[in-house]
């Protein structure tokens, strides 16, 4: 495990880890793009396992998050200045480039938990990926979400969030013991788009449903039937944005994998390391979906 910085196009730093695999054998080069207002640490566990298999894995925190957070913003997130499309088009990009830089010769695939599973289609080098593996990747509009959150939701968005976030200056997330705090651009960016049906391509219409359509990446969908946050309607309708994309849907029950709950985060804990790791582990070294690349 290393720790690393990326500079982004337009000079910012980002803290970021890349796992290498013992010995020279990296079949594939892993990105691991957080969800929203996750850390990279989260992550780590799941790394390790993909790096003593082989996969040498890259993990970043988007900017104004987890180790990317600049000192001086470290107590209040006032004035710090980020949009969603920055994560995408800047970091996510910077991210798939180092990557690449890392690993010249091998695949280039991305596992992305939620919005690491959504941006891919804002993200200017996304010809750069060779396989994409979502984990509980679904659209954010408010009325696909799973009724438990429904309940809600719509009290965040319409309510909760325009209100402490001018109150803020930025989204106090860890005082609500919602999402996390986050850039004041960031939450209203994502506001927006979770009251659209639409979601993320109808912010700017066509220039992004062409940004997911020029994907020809295979991808596979790994979604849990007792996700607390997605229906399975909102993570199809996200697929169905990768429409010139091979997609496999993996729709799972925690009974399947011998489990109580798996729900939204639980794909990453290593109590799935002979379940749900080694089915992305065993769809990330299929032969046929190397030879593709």
């Amino acid at each position: 495990m290393e720790s690393i910085q990326l500079v982004t196009r337009d000079g910012v730093s980002l803290a970021a880890t890349r796992f290498a695999p013992a010995g020279e054998v990296r079949a594939v080069v892993v990105v691991l793009p957080a969800a929203m207002g996750v850390k990279q640490s989260f992550y780590q566990p799941f790394a390790e396992f993909l790096a003593e298999n082989g996969i040498a894995v890259l993990s970043f925190d988007y900017r104004g998050m987890g180790e990317s957070r600049p000192p001086r913003f470290s107590n209040s997130l006032r004035g710090f200045d980020a949009t969603v499309f920055d994560w995408a088009e800047l970091d996510y990009n910077a991210a798939l480039q180092a990557a690449k830089a890392w690993q010249p010769g091998v695949p280039l695939q991305v596992i992305g938990h939620s919005l690491g599973g959504q941006l891919p289609g804002l993200v200017p080098d996304n010809h750069l990926i060779d396989g994409l593996i979502t984990v509980g990747a679904g659209s954010g509009y408010w009325r696909d979400n799973a009724p438990q959150l429904k309940r809600f939701v719509w009290f965040m968005w319409y309510f909760a969030v325009p209100l402490y976030t001018r109150l803020w200056g930025y989204f106090p997330g860890k005082k609500m013991r919602k999402v996390g705090d986050l850039p004041k651009g960031v939450i209203f960016q994502w506001s927006q788009w979770c009251r659209s049906p639409h979601y993320v391509v109808d912010a700017q219409g066509a220039p992004i449903r062409a940004g997911y359509e020029k994907i020809r990446a295979p991808i596979l969908s790994l979604s849990f039937t007792d996700d607390e946050m997605m229906s399975r309607r909102s993570i199809d309708s996200l697929h169905d944005f990768y429409k010139n994309a091979p997609v496999e849907r993996r729709y799972i029950s925690p009974q399947q994998v011998g489990a109580r709950r798996i729900g939204h985060f639980g794909f990453f804990r290593p109590q799935f390391r002979t379940t749900l790791w080694q089915q992305a582990l065993d769809w990330l070294q299929a032969p046929a979906l190397n030879k593709a690349a």
